[in-house]
């Protein structure tokens, strides 16, 4: 199956560590790939993932104001090389490519060379038949939304970020 949890609501990554755990309990072989998260920073649900035995690979300089352009298509193409060479691998049962939809959805500066959709398309749609894939991240790529077997879009009804708080530990990091 390709996964996929996109939208504007809180989630997507809780409901993919989730996923992972459930996957990872039942025995099956689990990667977590963050494209946009770097290693730099405490991220509750890497470091709860690696005492699973699953493996994380935070492969991001973080948010695309926070570095160069060339820092991040450089983290991308990485990121992305790492991804495929998993996914075609075979030796993983599921594989989570976290913020992959918000790697492809940057207009800031060009990634189509670094990471581009033609290849992701391809890679999704031609992985092993046991392999599955979940994609997170808001802004999904339609082409993303069309191959993949289960969608779901998070809604923001209310966020306590509107009222001033910021990422609390625990909760958001």
């Amino acid at each position: 199956m390709v996964i996929v949890y996109t939208g504007d609501g809180k989630g997507k990554t809780t409901a993919a560590v989730g996923l992972a755990v459930r996957a990872a309990g039942h025995g099956k072989k689990v990667i977590v790939i963050q494209f946009i998260k770097s290693p730099h920073r405490p991220y509750g649900e890497a470091k709860t993932l690696q005492q699973l035995g699953i493996d994380v690979h935070q492969t991001g300089v973080g948010f695309t104001w926070t570095k160069t352009p060339e820092e991040h298509r450089e983290a991308l193409q990485k990121g992305w090389e790492l991804a495929k060479k998993h996914i075609v691998s075979g030796r993983y049962d599921v594989i989570i490519l976290d913020e992959l939809n918000v790697a492809l959805a940057i207009t800031s500066f060009p990634i189509d060379d670094v990471l581009p959709l033609y290849d992701v398309v391809h890679t999704l749609t031609n992985k092993p038949a046991h392999t599955h894939v979940v994609v997170t991240g808001r802004g999904a790529k339609e082409d993303i939304i069309q191959l993949a077997d289960l969608v779901t879009e998070m809604k923001e009804v209310k966020h306590y970020y509107h009222e001033g708080v910021h990422a609390i530990k625990g909760i958001d990091l």
